[in-house]
């Protein structure tokens, strides 16, 4: 009975550590989310074809590492609703989740995104230089 309670013990140690060790969020890496709610108006449906278009075209190879990966998410979908308080998403946003060494830090381009939402060239442009900044610390 007692070795029977020790390696209950270490079983539950090692599923512990594991799932520390384990997350994916250990993985340097940025992940791009685009939260939107069901109704979408023009300038939101505009951030995501732009971002979509800025990583094809400059970020290719990161995006097919998994350096750098993009969600669109609806916050109005229940299975959605833990990540969109995470990020305090309450209607059409965009964020940055820069992971380096498991410490994961947010920037929030909501307001930049709707700035330059419907100017694919200069959305494009920003964008790229802002994830370059971010890649040089992952």
């Amino acid at each position: 009975m007692k070795n029977s309670y020790k390696a209950l013990v270490i079983l539950i140690l090692n599923l512990f550590l594991f799932s520390i060790n384990g997350k994916a969020q250990n993985k340097n890496m940025i992940q791009i989310f685009d939260f939107h709610t069901t109704n979408r108006c023009v300038t939101c449906k505009a951030i995501e074809a732009n971002t979509k278009y800025t990583l094809e075209t400059y970020f290719k190879k990161e995006l097919e590492s998994g350096k750098i990966t993009f969600k669109v998410i609806n916050i109005d979908k229940e299975e959605n609703q833990q990540i969109s308080e995470k990020f305090y998403a309450s209607g059409t946003s965009l964020f940055l989740n820069v992971i380096n060494n498991g410490d994961e830090k947010q920037v929030d381009l909501t307001q930049f995104a709707f700035m330059y939402g419907k100017k694919q060239q200069e959305f494009s442009e920003k964008l790229k230089a802002k994830l370059e900044k971010q890649l040089q610390k992952v």
